[in-house]
């Protein structure tokens, strides 16, 4: 699909260019509402501020690997739920799963395999020698006590607090921290239980343990892997489902009026329509009419604020999201031909104690990925074009509070570090990618804020509100939540 934006076709003081529908939004969830509601046979325009659609999901080329894209933004989706699976079977793609080599953890300078039977690196089975690698005996112990543990030794209160209260300390900073931590670039102590682990908190109530729950969860899991990709990069989703799309980049939405069906087509001039969205593009402001809005983008809450009959401010002002950068590097190392480290590190945040933090770890990344080890179509294509013996590499920097711009040294250092090899002067190609301000962490009030703004939208006839900042992480929850809010507007007049 082109990156040139489509020419806007009204003029000021014109009547709006009239739709069936707009979606403000070209990452995954606007293009998936936008596909759901043209199958209706809806005519859709989707706005777009950037100048490319897919918002983290996105593709590129990396210097010194020609005719290969790889993956900039997002490499995978949870296997949890078919919405995403079918979806890319319906747009010709086709799903496959990584390499049998697992991930592995890193703390206090020690890296280790993480277990492969767990939840958010939750385990089902502390007492497991996998376990006992990564915690050591006394945590593993401390863990193991969770089954015999009465419920009233349990805070629900955050993920940091449940785990900490039935599993301990070893395991909530060893396993628990790096994973959740690492997806959803927020501290434990930030995350809401329900948001980020699905399901968890029922199963417990339902098992009485912790460790129980999380194998009771797994137990209905897919089998195979817990994610999955697609052949030739994630970012074939984005392009295809653009596609067939009337997406209209760089055009960035000023202003949304919602008509008085009682006052007719005096607002804005549109002579039909429950909306009138104004954006300002390359070629000036466009006006599009449309009895259906979709709205994907937190950007604009306070424009939604007073249609949906609250305040501007809806939502609290919670801690800003991390700014994250990941930097992608082609590198030349036949040491990591056999994954060392499985299909990458997921390294474990400067813990916090009594107030204070930690010194800060010898690595400074949050994670990294080893993508030729973890995905077979990528280390096919790279050894086809470049040889044997050459790797792509992701490192992810940003945590909530950090101000990290990594440059290339330290990125280096970093992957050198957690490989256990030395890659200085190995790097052949290199991208960086990246995001400021990502959605807020998933708090209990963050999400409570959210469901009652969520409640006050489902009220307004022709309007529905979608993304990750609602539907919460994972294109599994977004992909869902988008084709539901596209098949809630699908019948209104």
């Amino acid at each position: 699909m082109s990156t040139e934006p489509t020419t806007s076709r009204t003029s000021p003081g014109t009547v709006p260019e009239e739709v069936d529908a707009v979606v403000v939004g070209a990452g995954v969830a606007g293009l998936t509402a936008a596909r759901s509601l043209r199958e209706q046979g809806l005519r859709v325009v989707v706005l777009e501020a950037a100048d490319v659609p897919g918002g983290p999901v996105r593709g590129g080329d990396l210097p010194g690997l020609d005719g290969v894209r790889v993956d900039l933004g997002a490499e995978s989706f949870a296997a949890r739920g078919a919405a995403v699976g079918d979806l890319v079977s319906a747009l010709g793609l086709d799903v496959v799963e990584p390499s049998g080599a697992g991930a592995w953890g890193y703390a206090a300078g020690r890296a280790y395999p993480l277990p492969r039977a767990g939840v958010l690196g939750i385990p089902a089975q502390p007492w497991s020698r996998d376990v006992r690698r990564a915690v050591g005996v006394g945590g593993a112990l401390r863990a193991s006590l969770d089954r015999v543990l009465p419920r009233r030794f349990t805070d629900l209160r955050t993920l940091e607090t449940f785990a900490r209260s039935r599993m301990g300390t070893r395991v909530t900073e060893r396993l628990v921290a790096p994973v959740a931590a690492g997806v959803h670039s927020a501290p434990l102590d930030r995350l809401d239980v329900g948001a980020v682990a699905p399901g968890l908190r029922e199963a417990f109530e339902r098992e009485g343990s912790l460790a129980r729950a999380v194998a009771s969860l797994r137990a209905l899991a897919p089998a195979g892997s817990a994610v999955r990709g697609i052949d030739g990069g994630m970012h074939r989703l984005v392009e295809e489902l653009a596609a067939g799309a009337d997406v209209r980049l760089r055009h960035e939405v000023t202003e949304i009026a919602r008509r008085d069906p009682s006052r007719g087509p005096s607002d804005g001039g549109a002579s039909s329509g429950s909306w009138v969205v104004r954006a300002q593009t390359p070629d000036g402001p466009l006006e599009l009419a449309a009895p259906r809005l979709v709205v994907t983008t937190p950007a604009l809450v306070d424009a939604l604020g007073p249609l949906v009959g609250t305040a501007a401010d809806l939502l609290p002002d919670p801690e800003p999201g991390a700014d994250v950068r990941l930097v992608t590097l082609l590198l030349r190392a036949p040491e990591l031909d056999d994954a060392p480290r499985g299909t990458g590190l997921l390294v474990a945040p400067p813990h916090r104690d009594a107030g204070r933090t930690a010194p800060p770890s010898d690595v400074e990344a949050k994670a990294l990925t080893h993508s030729t080890a973890k995905w077979p179509w990528l280390r096919d294509r790279v050894r086809g074009a470049v040889g044997p013996g050459h790797h792509v590499v992701r490192l992810s920097y940003g945590r909530i509070g950090a101000t990290t711009e990594p440059d290339l040294d330290r990125v280096v250092a970093d992957a050198s570090r957690l490989f256990g090899v030395d890659l200085h002067g190995r790097v052949l190609g290199h991208v960086v990618t990246r995001w400021n301000g990502a959605l807020p962490p998933p708090t209990p009030a963050f999400r409570r804020e959210v469901a009652a703004f969520v409640a006050r939208v489902e009220a307004v006839p022709g309007l529905g509100v979608t993304g990750g900042w609602i539907a919460g992480t994972g294109l599994a929850a977004i992909v869902g939540h988008a084709q539901e809010c596209a098949r809630g507007l699908a019948g209104v007049e």
